[in-house]
């Protein structure tokens, strides 16, 4: 692992831009970060390929790896696990700054237990109707599904907006694109100074 590069970790309630923020930051710059690929319980969205939007296992596989200490970070989110391998992590950090998106407790495990060093980022939307609007445009979910992460979008926010423990090292809101990806990369470029932009 360089010691050089920290993860950074982008977090936030499902909806806010995250993925896509994410996508853009590793289509722009594939040679300096490398995306860690999570284990999930969920079942795949349309279009998703198992081993590079996630690792799609079963309930028994995934209570396996945490019996054998494999996760570097795990949550139970919205009636499903989701975790972040050790080895995914090293693998990414062994040549580039690793992304993980994961959310709020799991970035509390990966900043508070272990030796990662993560810069965490937590974005959120311009406010609940964008919220709202966004998750309905997807187009993914029931309505039930669509009220729990509603309901957990505004503990999300509450818990970033007290930042207790500073927990995350800039909290951001996704109003426009282009201007919230560069503010990503203007806190990449502050807590890792080795990251330079082409």
């Amino acid at each position: 692992m360089s010691a050089s590069l920290r993860p950074i970790i982008i977090c936030g309630a499902s909806g806010v831009g995250k993925g896509t923020l994410i996508s853009k930051l590793m289509e722009n710059h594939r040679s300096k970060f490398g995306f860690s690929v999570s284990h999930t319980t969920r079942l795949p969205r349309l279009g998703e390929v198992d081993g590079v939007d996630y690792h799609f296992v079963t309930n028994e596989v995934f209570t396996n790896l945490i019996e054998k200490k494999a996760f570097v970070e795990y949550a139970h989110v919205h009636t499903k696990y989701y975790g972040t391998s050790i080895e995914a992590v090293k693998n990414v950090l062994a040549s580039k700054c690793c992304i993980l998106d994961i959310d709020y407790q799991g970035a509390t495990q990966v900043k508070f237990s272990s030796d990662l060093n993560p810069v965490v980022i937590f974005v959120k939307a311009p406010n609940f109707e964008v919220l709202e609007q966004r998750l309905r445009k997807r187009g993914t979910e029931t309505e039930d599904v669509i009220q729990v992460r509603l309901k957990n979008a505004i503990k999300e926010v509450e818990i970033a907006d007290k930042n207790e423990n500073n927990l995350f090292d800039v909290v951001l809101v996704n109003d426009n694109l282009e201007r919230c990806l560069q503010e990503i990369k203007d806190v990449i470029t502050k807590h890792i100074p080795t990251i330079k932009w082409d």
